[in-house]
């Protein structure tokens, strides 16, 4: 059985992204890039779907990780009667072939280990033909997929593993190394690992090293950085939503979704967390991506792509694993990508404008979406959509799609305005901002509830109205707003956190049943910002913080009642909720503060 969601760490490169458990299990690991088929599947499965463990043979008397300060190098000790010892995994981010380095190093006393090596192609399903290349070198290949262990410790094979047994004394060092490649390339010579783990160290530091100073979140919101970064597929600048797919928001539930994909939505929150960090090269490289991505008609355009801008993420099951806890179906591919969800229209256009407000480089198709959005925006905000939880249901008028469709007329006047012969074309998109505005209030608002409420004609709650006095739509101090932020306080707070919104059975065409939404949460501390709530909103940044497992990292949810995370893991849309609420409150412009008064 897999650890449980927040045992696990990360390691990344920047092109894909393993998770090690505290038993030093590598039990999710998908070759060459996020989204490809998984080598390691043992996450969704069994041993047997794929894993590689490195672990003492003695019984574990302690078990302490750490990532090397500012990196994503990850040393886990294990403490044994007999000694103790560190293993060190990383993965490095300066080779044409991903792969991943395991150094075991002796600290104290003699401490045995075993090594179990169980590769299967295709999502766990597919047996490679292992074979010795050189004394040092075993490869293992299926189709097109080629996987080359290199060793000094010597290898056996054991019922369809690659096992070995070894020890270490103190000062000890032994390695191993798993490169990932096309099968019917030369077997790609190897690389010395401890040179790697100097270049890797190095790349991480200087990326992590350029993390102003917030205070005393600095080393959360900088863990937080390095995770949105290891999230980011370097070659095209794509951001994917979190690195797995399929853990549950519920255990033995059915909401098991692909999360190996781009959202607009996230990755551009995701691009205001690294503008107000500073990290404009990220961010450029993120509005490349995207003018990529979004580039021909408006009516065409998805609410997520694929790492290279791709748009067919069919959606698919795989019967042959149990899940997560026997948390069924696997799915890989995202059906959402087909969705109708206004909002990310919304979100675009916020974050272009600013990107220009933070000075980033203007892009010469970026006015061009810009002008053809509209018109095609124009009529689209009168219809229904999924909304921002990508209902299986009837479409509705949501009324946070309404608000982010006003986010793209009234972002788009503030920008056009300020252009040489951009005023007319400002003055429609005001007018057009102007109709929504008047709609929402009328309906959107419901007066006896006395608050905002999920779709028109409806008396449900939904957390993502709080982007209501986040996005300036409605000032903070609006009667109308504080009485929603109470009814949400009220009806969707979960011992100390929010859900995402207020379900009825078959409203949203799922089973009803998940964990608080962690991101929702952190909207309501930036709400207490604005509110000049700040010792509620400190007091909920803390207990939010506090959710963060031994390394730094969150899920996408947690189940307050069995205290433990669930969704997919780490997730970018929650540690983007670390960054902007630490700036927040640390006083630095964040986007709850700047985009309120845009």
């Amino acid at each position: 059985m897999a650890s449980r969601i927040e045992d696990y760490a990360l390691l990344g490169n920047c092109r894909t992204a393993a998770l090690v458990s505290k038993e030093g299990a590598i039990d999710w690991l998908c070759f060459p890039r996020f989204d490809a088929p998984a080598c390691f599947a043992a996450l969704l499965g069994t041993p047997e779907n794929g894993r590689w463990q490195i672990a003492p043979t003695a019984p574990v008397r302690r078990v302490s990780r750490q990532y090397l300060d500012g990196t994503m190098i990850l040393e886990t000790t294990f403490t044994t009667d007999e000694g103790e010892a560190k293993l060190i995994d990383f993965m490095p981010s300066t080779f044409r072939h991903s792969s991943v380095v395991r150094i075991v190093v002796g600290v104290r006393g003699r401490v045995a280990f075993n090594m179990d090596l169980v590769i299967r192609f295709d999502y766990g399903r597919t047996v490679p033909w292992v074979e010795r290349h050189d004394p040092l070198t075993l490869t293992a290949v299926a189709g097109p997929d080629m996987l080359v262990l290199r060793t000094h410790t010597p290898i056996k094979a054991r019922a369809l593993h690659s096992t070995a047994r070894f020890s270490v004394g103190a000062g000890e060092r032994r390695s191993f190394t798993l490169t990932h490649q096309p099968s019917h390339e030369p077997v790609a010579e190897g690389f010395d690992p401890e040179a790697s783990l100097a270049k890797t160290r190095y790349f991480w530091h200087e990326f992590s090293s350029r993390c102003p100073d917030v205070g005393p979140m600095s080393a959360l919101v900088k863990r937080s950085l390095i995770t949105l970064k290891a999230l980011t597929y370097l070659p095209t600048g794509g951001i994917v939503a979190a690195a797995t797919t399929s853990l549950p928001e519920q255990i033995g539930g059915q909401r098991n979704w692909d999360y190996r994909y781009c959202w607009l939505r996230d990755a551009t929150m995701t691009l205001l967390a690294f503008m107000n960090m500073g990290y404009f090269e990220e961010a450029s490289a993120w509005r490349d991506w995207l003018t990529r991505s979004v580039a021909g008609s408006p009516d065409q355009m998805q609410i997520m792509y694929g790492l290279g801008g791709e748009r067919r993420l069919h959606e698919y099951e795989l019967p042959w694993l149990c899940g997560y806890e026997d948390s069924q179906p696997v799915r890989i591919g995202n059906a959402a990508a087909t969705q109708t969800q206004l909002d990310v229209f919304g979100e675009v256009a916020d974050a272009m404008a600013q990107a220009i407000k933070g000075h980033l480089p203007r892009h010469p198709r970026i006015e061009a979406i810009a002008e053809v959005i509209v018109p095609f925006l124009e009529k689209a905000w009168r219809n229904p959509d999924e909304g921002i939880w990508e209902i299986r249901a009837a479409q509705r008028h949501f009324t946070h799609s309404k608000v982010m469709s006003w986010v793209a007329f009234d972002r788009i006047a503030h920008v056009a305005g300020a252009m040489e012969n951009g005023q007319e074309f400002a003055r429609n998109c005001r007018r057009i901002a102007d109709e929504i505005h008047e709609e929402v209030c009328r309906r959107g608002f419901n007066a006896d509830m006395n608050s905002f409420v999920q779709s028109y004609d409806s008396t449900l709650l939904d957390a993502s109205l709080l982007q209501i006095p986040l996005t300036g739509f409605l000032p903070a101090d609006d009667p109308r707003v504080a009485g929603t932020v109470a009814a949400i306080e009220k009806r969707l707070m979960r011992d100390g956190f929010l859900l995402r919104y207020e379900t009825e059975h078959g409203v949203d065409g799922l089973p009803p049943g998940e964990g608080t939404f962690l991101v929702c949460s952190f909207w309501l501390a930036d709400v207490y910002v604005l509110l000049g709530r700040d010792e509620d909103a400190r007091e909920l940044f803390t207990r939010l913080a506090g959710l963060c497992n031994d390394v730094g990292l969150l899920a996408e949810q947690y189940d307050p009642l069995h205290k433990r995370m669930l969704g997919n893991f780490p997730q970018a849309f929650s540690h983007v909720g670390i960054i902007n609420t630490a700036l927040n409150l640390h006083r630095v412009q964040a986007p709850a503060q700047e985009r309120a008064h845009a």
